[in-house]
């Protein structure tokens, strides 16, 4: 009797091979309404350490390729920042501002917990550190909580701001950003601290996000410029800094950019990693990848999970400036696209183990 289906064939097994992930836990709930998918790709080091994202994506698909890519960058970010933690994430299908509830989360929490610890989760875009508590009520492999390490969000922006400066060090021969002009897109939890990092080294910082709302109340709160989103990449600037959501470095934008440097703390920036990589240093554009810059969020978590105090999270935050340096150093110096460096310096510390 012939299968309903072939394994190799299938392409859901082939796309979590080809980015070799060790396992994905597909989520469902009637009741609840909770659809979710739980990513590992890697625990070499120790557990699969990544946030919950909550959006409303158009197809399942693109989800499932989200929380794939996310997951694996988790590996490299975890990696790369020496700490004991493999990559993991999950993505919850829905709109975080009408589908939430106890009831979505402490299932969630369910499934997190049949993980027996192999995924430790977080908050996310679209989470918040009160939405964990809900998650926490079903499982201890939860971190981010409220009264612990809490929202990440201040540490992520503090590492962003750290690799930035290493851009302009290599750039400019200075990192003083005071009347460099930074464009920070999305302003949410991070990159308003970002905003504000900015704002008091000097920078003229300009602002774009979904919201008007947000872009009103940041630009009056730090002095910051907003802008129509339709006018970002053609922005004439130094910095270009995306703190949104992913995929906006690509073959639309790209011959728009009017930038020296791309460094922020947005995840997947790159639509396409390696045309898009490459194009960016063909044009001269410096790119700090964003699992190295924007590290802080995880250092935070780590944090809590080991036990260490926040003037730790916030002092290992600080070496992000000589970790992106070295990185973008090395990526002028050999014309390699700095994600693949990166990449390899990543995979190098899981093949031989954390320096101790």
């Amino acid at each position: 009797m012939k299968p309903e289906f072939e394994l190799s064939n299938n392409p859901v097994i082939a796309q979590m091979s080809s980015m070799d992930h060790d396992q994905i836990l597909f989520c469902s709930d009637n009741q609840t309404g909770l659809k979710a998918i739980i990513a590992i790709h890697d625990t070499t080091l120790g557990p699969a350490l990544g946030g919950t994202r909550m959006w409303n994506y158009d197809n399942e698909l693109e989800a499932l390729n989200d929380v794939l890519r996310l997951s694996r960058g988790m590996t490299y970010k975890n990696a790369i920042s020496d700490l004991a933690l493999g990559g993991g994430k999950a993505v919850i299908i829905g709109d975080s501002k009408t589908m939430k509830s106890e009831a979505l989360f402490r299932r969630f929490g369910r499934f997190v917990n049949s993980l027996a610890g192999n995924y430790i989760t977080a908050e996310d875009v679209g989470i918040s550190p009160s939405d964990m508590v809900w998650v926490s009520k079903e499982t201890d492999h939860v971190v981010g909580l409220p009264g612990k390490s809490g929202d990440p969000s201040p540490v992520t922006a503090f590492g962003t701001y750290m690799g930035i400066k290493a851009c302009a060090k290599i750039r400019y021969g200075t990192d003083d950003l005071a009347g460099r002009k930074i464009l920070v897109q999305g302003v949410g939890h991070v990159g308003e601290y970002l905003v504000e990092h900015l704002s008091k080294e000097g920078a003229e910082v300009f602002i774009a996000d979904i919201h008007d709302d947000t872009v009103s109340r940041v630009a009056q709160t730090y002095g910051a410029k907003g802008i129509e989103l339709d006018s970002v990449y053609g922005l004439d600037m130094d910095i270009y800094a995306p703190c949104a959501l992913g995929g906006t470095i690509n073959d639309t934008t790209l011959p728009k950019l009017k930038c020296a440097i791309v460094a922020g703390a947005a995840n997947n920036q790159l639509g396409v990693e390696d045309r898009h990589g490459k194009a960016l240093l063909e044009r001269g554009i410096l790119y700090a990848p964003d699992f190295a810059i924007n590290a802080g969020g995880v250092i935070n978590c780590f944090s809590e999970v080991e036990g260490l105090s926040s003037e730790w999270a916030m002092g290992k935050s600080e070496e992000i400036y000589h970790t992106i340096y070295n990185i973008v150093s090395r990526s002028e110096k050999e014309r390699v696209p700095s994600h693949i460096i990166a990449m390899k310096m990543a995979e190098e510390k899981i093949n031989n183990g954390l320096k101790k």
